[in-house]
C-alpha cells in the first residue's frame, strides 16, 4: 500500500505554524488561523482533501524520478492522454467533496507548478541560476506537497491605458534595491484567494503598463516571510451553523490584498528578473495557462453537476416539474453542463505532445469554455433564483425550529415530500448559494474567474485560426 506523508492533521499543524501575518477586521490573528471563524471551514475542508488522498493514494499519487518518491498527483508532468485523463478524474473526485466550490483548491496552483517546473529551460538566462531556482521550487514543492496562493493583479488606482506610476509613494509591488542576498519588494498586489493559510505565496508577473525592470519579476516565497502581510477582506461566514450557512461555513476561501513591507525575496527563490522578453511568453511557451484551465474547466463540471441537483431538488420538494417553464430553465442548466463535459473531453483527446514530452490538452476548447463559462454562470444561479421563488426568503434558522414556536414552522414550511427542517435546510442550501454573500461571491469569482471576459473573447478570436473557413466559403462560391 502506497503512503502519503501529509495527511489533515499535519496539514492545519503546519499552516497553524507558520504564524503568517494575517489581518481580518483591523486586527492581526494570533493563535493557531485554523481556530478563527473566517479559516475555520475552510481549513477543515482542506484537510479533508488530504485525509481523502492519503484514504486513496493509489488514485493520488505517482511515482517521481525527480524526487524518488510517491508524490501528490497534481505535480505530474503528463505524458499520455491516458495521464490527463487520469489527472480531471481527480481533479473531479477532490471536486466533488466541495461541490466544486473551492476554486483554489491545492491542486489549481500546483498544476501551474508544474507547468513552470518541467518548462525550466524558457527561464534560463547566462550567469543566472532562474532556471535552476525555478526547478527547486518545483521539486520542493512536490517533496513535501506545499500549497499556494498566487497573485498577479496590481492595485486598481488608474486602470487607463496611459496611467504610469510615477508617484514617490509605492503603490503596485515592486523592486525598490537589490543586495547579495536578493531582492526587496514594496507595495502591493491584490486578491490572493486564500491569502495567508498557504505554505507559499507564488508571485507572477503583473503585466499591463507595469513592464518597466523593478515590476518585471517572479518568485515563490513562504507565506510567513517577514514583512509580508495578508490583509483579508470581511469574512463571508454568515453563521457557523452547517443547517444555517451550509456552503459559506465550509467552503469560504477568503480574498486579501498582499503586502510586501520591505520583504527580502532570496536570490534562489527569484525565476525571473528584469526580462520583459521572457514575461511575454512565457504563460504560452510553459503552457501554465492551459493547465490550470483543464484543472478548472474539470472543476466547472462538478460544480454545474451539484447546481443542477438543487434545481432538481427544489423542483421535487414543492412539486414544480409539471410546468414547462419549469422544464426549459433545468434543460438550460442540463445544456451547460453537457457543453462544459464536450469541451473538457475536446481538449483532453486532441490533446499534443510538446517539445517536452508533455501531453499538453487542445487550448481552443479551453480558451471556449473559460468565454462561455462566466457568461453562463449567472443565469444558471438565476434559475436556482427563480425557481426558489420566495421560498429563498422565508428561510428560518436551526434555532428557531428547535424554539416553542417550532411547530408551526413545521406545520407551514412543510415541502411536497418533505417536512420543514428538511425543505428549509434544501432551500437555505440554494440560497447560499445564490443569495448569500459568500454566493454572490461566487458569481462574480467565476464572473472574472481567469481575467476580463472581453480580453479573454478577444484573445480567442485573434488566435482562433479562422482561414480555413475563409477558405471554405470562398471555394463554395467559386
Amino acid at each position: 500500500m502506497v503512503k502519503l506523508s501529509l495527511n489533515g492533521d499535519d496539514f492545519i499543524k503546519r499552516i497553524d505554524g507558520l504564524n503568517n501575518e494575517v489581518w481580518v477586521d483591523g486586527k492581526r490573528i494570533t493563535g493557531k488561523i485554523s481556530a478563527h471563524p473566517a479559516f475555520s471551514g475552510v481549513l477543515a475542508m482542506k484537510a479533508k482533501l488530504y485525509d481523502y488522498q492519503v484514504e486513496h493514494c493509489e488514485e493520488f499519487t505517482f511515482f517521481s524520478e525527480r524526487t524518488n518518491s510517491r508524490v501528490n498527483f497534481s505535480y505530474q508532468q503528463p505524458k499520455t492522454i491516458e495521464d490527463l485523463k487520469k489527472r480531471s478524474i481527480a481533479t473531479q473526485k477532490l471536486a466533488k467533496l466541495n461541490a466544486g466550490l473551492l476554486g483554489r483548491s491545492p491542486d489549481y496552483i500546483n498544476t501551474g507548478i508544474m507547468s513552470l517546473g518541467v518548462a525550466e529551460e524558457i527561464f534560463k538566462e547566462e550567469n543566472q541560476h532562474y532556471h535552476i531556482n525555478i526547478r527547486q521550487i518545483y521539486e520542493d514543492a512536490m517533496e513535501n506537497d506545499l500549497t499556494f496562493t498566487h497573485t498577479f493583479i496590481n492595485p486598481q488606482v488608474n486602470r487607463s491605458d496611459n496611467y504610469f506610476e510615477e508617484s514617490d509613494k509605492v503603490i503596485a509591488a515592486k523592486v525598490i534595491r537589490e543586495t547579495s542576498e536578493g531582492i526587496i519588494i514594496s507595495g502591493a498586489r491584490l486578491l490572493a484567494t486564500q491569502g495567508g493559510i498557504t505554505d507559499e505565496i507564488l508571485v507572477l508577473p503583473a503585466g499591463g503598463n507595469y513592464f518597466e525592470d523593478p515590476y518585471n519579476y517572479a518568485f515563490s516565497i513562504p507565506s510567513n516571510t517577514p514583512g509580508l502581510k495578508f490583509i483579508c477582506r470581511e469574512s463571508f461566514v454568515s453563521n457557523e451553523s452547517i443547517y444555517d450557512a451550509p456552503l459559506s461555513s465550509k467552503f469560504e476561501e477568503m480574498d486579501s490584498i498582499v503586502v510586501f513591507d520591505n520583504v527580502l525575496v532570496p536570490w534562489e527563490r527569484v525565476f525571473l528578473y528584469k526580462n520583459f522578453k521572457i514575461s511575454l511568453r512565457m504563460f504560452s511557451e510553459t503552457k501554465f495557462n492551459t493547465f490550470l484551465l483543464y484543472q478548472a474547466v474539470s472543476r466547472m463540471i462538478v460544480k454545474t453537476e451539484f447546481l443542477l441537483g438543487i434545481a432538481e431538488s427544489i423542483v421535487e420538494t414543492i412539486s414544480i416539474k409539471e410546468y414547462q417553464h419549469v422544464k426549459d430553465k433545468i434543460t438550460e442548466i442540463i445544456s451547460a453542463l453537457e457543453i462544459i463535459k464536450a469541451l473538457q473531453l475536446s481538449a483532453m483527446t486532441h490533446a499534443k505532445v510538446d517539445s517536452r514530452n508533455t501531453m499538453v490538452p487542445d487550448d481552443y476548447p479551453l480558451n471556449v469554455a473559460i468565454c462561455y463559462y462566466p457568461k453562463i454562470y449567472p443565469r444558471l444561479v438565476e434559475i436556482l433564483q427563480l425557481l426558489g421563488g420566495s421560498g429563498l426568503i422565508l428561510l428560518p434558522t436551526k434555532k428557531q425550529f428547535d424554539s416553542s414556536i417550532g411547530s408551526y414552522l413545521d406545520d407551514y414550511l412543510q415541502g411536497t415530500n418533505s417536512n420543514a427542517v428538511d425543505r428549509v435546510q434544501l432551500f437555505r442550501l440554494a440560497w447560499d448559494l445564490c443569495m448569500s454573500s459568500f454566493g454572490s461571491r461566487q458569481t462574480h469569482f467565476e464572473r472574472f474567474f481567469f481575467g476580463d471576459p472581453i480580453r479573454i473573447s478577444m484573445g480567442l478570436y485573434d488566435g482562433y485560426p479562422k482561414e480555413k473557413y475563409i477558405n471554405m466559403v470562398k471555394d463554395y462560391l467559386s
